[in-house]
């Protein structure tokens, strides 16, 4: 019973606080540098999940070698990124080449 108190009150409190966004609307005006801050928040989350998937994808501490495929496919997907500035090219590239690299160690 506790656990589902947990969720249901987890729950509650997350649609709450981004309906009052929603709710309030343009009400709500964030200082300029509050803004700036709150738009590099997704770039950061997404980030700090990658990275250590890429890194050390076993749990085993650092992985820093070429028998890494997450590894190798972030290099690659990193220049066609840079290169291109084409999100479906670079999310392709990225793909593809994390299955290559996988396959190709596999062998």
């Amino acid at each position: 019973m506790n656990y589902a108190l947990m969720i249901g009150g987890m729950a509650v409190v997350t649609v709450l606080v981004k309906a009052l966004f929603f709710i309030l609307g343009d009400r709500i005006v964030f200082p300029r540098w509050l803004s700036l801050a709150l738009s590099f928040v997704p770039v950061t989350v997404l980030t700090a999940i990658i990275t250590p998937m890429i890194l050390a994808p076993h749990d085993k501490g650092l992985e820093l070698n070429t028998h890494n495929p997450q590894l190798l496919a972030s290099l690659v997907t990193i220049v066609v990124c840079v290169l291109s500035r084409r999100q479906m090219l670079t999310i392709v590239a990225g793909l593809l080449s994390f299955f290559f690299f996988q396959w190709q160690l596999a062998h």
